[in-house]
């Protein structure tokens, strides 16, 4: 399977809409950005050529045969807190379009952000979504965000496009002295 996997890889790795404005506007605000997959370190090695092409490169990628187990374990997250030199974990943010991915946030005492519409959770690409018609859309997104929230995400949002504000409602709230 992993053969057949690394000759279509790269067909399939344009960037969700909004990723380069999200990730230069989270830059510039300092901050860093990690990257934890369940792919492998091979797949990775195409993915973030093809990423990098794209004009996307994080400042950390862990791969689920990087560490002793993968999500939901919160070993990979711990590994890009360490990579990037980065603690406490609380302040941190897990971005992810899973409920394994919310799992392994929450068990690095992280606070935790689910993509709802731009991920695999809706189980569609975007030409499948546009398609639906606007009822169908929404009971989708609605069912997507519902699971999300089931997984603990401390916030859901549609796309990455939105993950900027939610850290800017993230950041006051750990200066009081608030926790995931």
């Amino acid at each position: 399977f992993i053969p057949l996997q690394l000759d279509c890889l790269a067909d399939y790795a344009e960037l969700i809409p909004g990723t380069l404005e999200t990730v230069a506007a989270i830059r510039e605000q300092g901050m860093k950005i990690g990257s934890t997959t369940g792919y492998t370190g091979e797949m990775m090695v195409l993915l973030l050529a093809e990423a990098k092409k794209r004009g996307y490169e994080p400042d950390s990628t862990v791969c689920a045969t990087d560490v002793p187990q993968a999500r939901p374990s919160s070993w990979m997250c711990l590994r890009n807190a360490e990579n990037l030199s980065i603690s406490p974990l609380e302040s941190m943010v897990k971005v992810g379009d899973t409920q394994p991915d919310i799992a392994e946030g929450l068990n690095a005492g992280m606070w935790t952000i689910g993509l709802a519409k731009t991920g695999n959770e809706i189980g569609l690409n975007e030409p499948e979504i546009n398609a639906l018609t606007d009822a169908q859309r929404q009971k989708h997104l609605d069912r997507t965000y519902q699971r999300l929230r089931q997984a603990g995400a401390h916030y859901v949002v549609d796309s990455i496009a939105q993950v900027l504000p939610v850290l800017n409602e993230i950041n006051p709230r750990l200066a009081q002295g608030e926790r995931p």
